[in-house]
């Protein structure tokens, strides 16, 4: 059934009604088989091969219910958290809301999940040989991070999660959390990023790190430094912003991160800025406002080596991923490409 036709179905709901639904349909869906790696899109980014390289955003997935089955969908790899080590209940509803005008999502969460340890068990059991490739992102709870025990939070994380995902995303760039974005700054940073390397301990499991669009140069420039010194193994470039470009929506004054289509010149903007710092030094994957093929190439053409979506679902349905894959293929014949890995960064 086309997603027209059942999309006024959810967008009755409210958001995070809807959303719940969406989750609760796909844990009905039956397990697929793994993907077949395809030759022109697969590559190996950070020592893990991704069979295609369109992945699904943290944020969906926020409890490890279904990122083992959404390459059912024609996602190459899924991230599921953000999760925290002791459970919490995040910001007061409501705090997710769509801005149907403008094709965008502004979202208060607040990290809401149940804790690690209740999704440890869960990832543990899913966990199969061959299975998708699963990131996991971690942060930390809001009281931690008001009492200054934030870098704690993450190697805790670190700890309980290596062992379970093919790598693992430190988010310190949701803005729904009070203080969180102050682990960007440097001196902050570099004690951080040292804090979760070392908690990784016997287990080399890559380590991500997830940054915010609203950076100046200066800015940019001190993290990519950090994650060269720290040998962080990629940067996702970029969270939600807490910027207003002009919006039509009524709800383009609620607080939170906005996400989507008003995203995507800005996140484009970081990840030219990223790799006009990084060069080819440290992998980039590139976030925020792609919803087509076009846009998922020209992101890669800009220094991506891999592309994620979450809001563009909202809008164009739960089988995106699969039709930017045959998209991106398209594109790669038309320009003579045998493997997407060709086309990285030819834009920088």
């Amino acid at each position: 059934m086309s997603y027209s036709l059942i999309r006024p179905l959810f967008f009755a709901l409210d958001a995070e009604r809807a959303h719940h639904l969406s989750i609760r349909l796909l844990r009905l869906m039956p397990t697929p088989a793994p993907l077949e790696p395809d030759s022109g899109l697969a590559q190996t980014v950070a020592g893990i091969a991704f069979p295609n390289p369109v992945g699904l955003a943290a944020g969906y997935d926020k409890e490890g219910l279904v990122a083992h089955k959404v390459h059912g969908l024609g996602f190459g790899f899924a991230e599921l958290g953000t999760l925290t080590p002791l459970p919490q209940p995040g910001n007061p509803l409501p705090r997710l809301f769509r801005l149907a005008e403008d094709r965008a999502v502004i979202n208060r969460m607040g990290f809401n999940n149940g804790g690690q340890a209740a999704a440890a068990e869960r990832i543990a059991k899913r966990k199969r040989p061959g299975g998708p490739v699963i990131g996991i992102n971690i942060g930390a709870n809001k009281d931690a991070t008001a009492a200054g025990r934030g870098i704690a939070d993450y190697a805790t994380g670190v700890t309980c999660m290596a062992p379970l995902a093919d790598y693992l995303t430190v988010n310190i760039s949701s803005p729904n959390t009070p203080g969180l974005r102050a682990l960007q700054d440097r001196a902050a940073l570099d004690e951080l990023l040292g804090a979760v390397t070392a908690a990784r301990g016997s287990h080399k499991t890559p380590i991500f790190l997830k940054v915010a669009p609203d950076l100046e140069p200066a800015d940019v420039e001190d993290i990519a430094a950090a994650c060269l010194d720290h040998r962080i193994d990629a940067l996702i470039v970029s969270n939600t912003t807490i910027s207003r470009p002009p919006l039509r929506s009524a709800q383009a004054g609620e607080a939170g991160g906005l996400s989507g289509a008003p995203l995507h010149d800005m996140a484009l903007e970081r990840l030219r800025d990223f790799r006009r710092t990084l060069g080819t030094r440290l992998p980039l994957i590139g976030v925020g406002g792609i919803s087509d093929a076009s846009q998922a190439y020209a992101r890669i053409r800009a220094g991506a080596s891999l592309i994620q979506l979450y809001s563009a679902l909202v809008y164009e349905g739960p089988y995106l991923a699969r039709r930017i894959n045959a998209g991106l293929k398209a594109l790669m014949a038309r320009d003579g490409v045998k493997n997407i890995s060709e086309i990285v960064g030819v834009d920088a």
